[in-house]
């Protein structure tokens, strides 16, 4: 007669404690070649799971999902919280909101800050405009002078055909 195993004992699902790096690979270009590790081969790579996912989508989807779960050691259960642990969660976003809200003054500062800035910008732009029509003006002097010096010398131009 078989022994019955009891079945296996996980922890609940829990809130992770790190920050998923989705962003550290984007833009970058990389070599692929079929005799790569998993690790170095194209997509999102899970040491938990040791399988590579193709996009950032997917890999959201892998380590939510039931699998990866399982392969930490937890069930896909969540704990039920009580009173006391909801009623804490609910100050201490009270008290993050709070820190980070911004008032009216902060928001005219930076509207201020930003209009400053675009100013900047627009006289930086005319002044070099200006200095490019300066140096198109000292260039077209001279050409104007070479032909002087050529017509005195008796002859149309020094061969040039561009103007």
């Amino acid at each position: 007669m078989e022994a019955k195993v009891p079945p296996v004992q996980r922890k609940p699902l829990k809130h992770r404690d790190y920050e998923v790096d989705l962003e550290s690979r984007l833009g970058k270009t990389q070599v692929v070649t079929p005799v790569a590790p998993l690790s170095q081969q194209a997509g999102y790579y899970c040491s938990v799971c040791e399988c590579v996912v193709k996009d950032s989508a997917n890999y959201l989807d892998h380590i939510n999902g039931k699998k990866h779960q399982r392969a930490l050691g937890m069930s896909m259960r969540v704990e039920r919280a009580s009173l006391e642990q909801v009623q804490q969660r609910f100050e201490t976003l009270k008290k993050r909101k709070v820190t980070s809200s911004f008032t009216e003054q902060d928001l005219d500062n930076k509207i201020l800050k930003q209009q400053q800035e675009e100013e900047e910008r627009k006289r930086q732009r005319r002044e070099k405009k200006k200095e490019r029509r300066k140096e198109k003006a000292v260039e077209e002097d001279l050409e104007d002078c070479d032909q002087e010096v050529a017509a005195m010398m008796g002859f149309a131009g020094f061969g040039s055909t561009k103007k």
